[in-house]
């Protein structure tokens, strides 16, 4: 009870932050969008830090890419905020290290595919799934004009399936992220998951509670599930709803 007390007040606290993005002085260039997220703690490592750096965000979205919020990128999908791409990449960076797999399931526009290749590179390989043909190939573009060493090295690729299932093809992975809400944990990812991998992935329904989950997969029988905070994304669901 203790310990959920805890991450409930860790929730509000993270919550009571983020609702103050709109406060900042306006970001116009990507180093000023690191150091307001450095500033606000939501980046902690250097490694991290480095790697948004590199990565512009204007390259992913067309409309205000250094605001912290959601944007759209067509097809009914949003770029996530900038402060949940920091999150999750604290989160599995210690899953992300040089020869390790990971799967980038909701890749949209690519921002953060590519960045989670950059942590695996040279020697492991990102897979980004999308179910709109028309985002993996604007996310293909969008990667080749900002880091086309990525596929030249085969670090990453892009494909175009149902997230929902995973990417059994390329399984196990060490490393998972989700961006949609699932209403359930998926079976089938904790499936690919390695043991000792990490799975990252907002579960409630569209519209409901939300909250952000951290999954390790212990055994292959065992997983631990850890309650991070609460967000707001969108629905983890199939092309046809999406595009409607």
């Amino acid at each position: 009870m203790l310990a959920m007390r805890i991450i409930n007040l860790f929730a509000l606290l993270i919550v009571c932050e983020f609702s103050n993005a709109s406060r900042w002085s306006p970001a116009v260039t990507n180093a000023d969008l690191i150091k307001h997220l450095k500033r606000r703690g939501v980046l902690k490592s250097e490694r991290v830090e480095n790697v948004m750096s590199l990565v512009d965000r204007a390259n992913y979205s067309k409309y205000n890419p250094y605001e912290d919020r959601p944007q759209s990128i067509g097809f009914g999908a949003t770029i996530s905020a900038p402060h949940m791409h920091a999150i999750a990449l604290e989160l599995l960076k210690d899953h992300l290290y040089n020869g390790s797999k990971a799967l980038d399931i909701g890749s949209g526009s690519g921002y953060l595919t590519a960045c989670m290749a950059l942590m695996v590179a040279p020697n492991g390989k990102v897979i980004g799934i999308d179910h709109i043909p028309g985002l993996v190939r604007q996310s293909i573009k969008n990667i080749e004009k900002d880091q086309p060493e990525l596929f030249k090295s085969g670090v990453i690729r892009m494909v175009v399936g149902d997230g929902r299932l995973g990417y059994l093809p390329e399984a196990k992975y060490d490393a998972i992220h989700v961006g949609a809400a699932a209403p359930k944990l998926p079976k089938h990812l904790v499936d690919q998951l390695k043991v000792g991998g990490r799975l990252i992935i907002p579960i409630g329904r569209e519209g409901g509670i939300q909250t952000l989950y951290q999954i390790d997969k212990i055994t292959n029988e065992t997983i631990e599930r850890t309650p991070l905070h609460g967000v707001a994304f969108v629905p983890l669901t199939d092309k046809e709803s999406q595009v409607a």
